[in-house]
């Protein structure tokens, strides 16, 4: 049997019941700032729905972010190691399982800042880095982008983190970082379609 990604789109409509749409879009009418922070802004939208009706939608705007899975054995090996931070987010109340991430300096690229959030939360540097796949985190109400990335040939060094980062990082098996996600011990997004998408595209069978 074809996957879903597989099928014509107007099979997947009619076998799913999700309305065709084809390349229309929702038209922005108009925007309003309400508030400008550090890292984020509010922008208040009116759009026109693909019917022609008009509404308002409430989006946080974010200049996007980069996350890498840095492994420290080769990615194909039988359980290689791979490090995870543990760092404290006062939105989860705790502490949580993650990896590396940050978001984008103006004009930074993507793989620039993988590399730089590499080497600042954990000291590590990476000779390779390979792009894995770039995920919407909330699109209902936010326009941030994760750029998501593989890190091989690891260095160890001095780490650079900000003041208001507090964390540590853990080098685990690859087979405990797997039944972390199974568990729910790592609940972090990112962290958990990072991890899988290198176990089901870049390791063996």
């Amino acid at each position: 049997m074809r996957s879903p990604e597989a099928w014509p789109h107007d099979a997947l409509c009619a076998a799913t019941g999700l309305r065709k749409l084809g390349s229309i879009a929702m038209a922005l009418v108009s925007t309003t700032r309400r508030y400008q922070g550090r890292i984020i802004s509010l922008d208040l939208d009116i759009v026109r729905f693909p019917d022609g009706s008009t509404g308002e939608l409430e989006m946080v705007r974010h200049p996007g972010a980069a996350a890498v899975v840095p492994m420290i054995d080769p990615v194909t090996a039988a359980d290689p190691r791979v490090v995870l931070i543990k760092q404290f987010r006062h939105a989860a109340e705790g502490a949580v399982w993650e990896i590396p991430a940050g978001r984008l300096d103006p004009g930074e690229t993507p793989e620039a800042c993988a590399h730089r959030e590499l080497a600042e939360e954990t000291g590590f540097r990476a000779s390779r880095m390979v792009r894995l796949t770039t995920i919407f985190t909330t699109p209902g109400f936010t326009d941030e982008r994760i750029h998501l990335y593989l890190a091989s040939g690891l260095t160890e060094g001095d780490h650079r983190r900000e003041p208001d980062e507090f964390l540590e990082w853990h080098s685990l098996a690859w087979s405990r970082a797997i039944e972390m996600v199974r568990s729910g011990e790592i609940v972090d997004g990112k962290t958990v379609v990072a991890l899988l998408y290198v176990g089901s595209f870049m390791r063996p069978d």
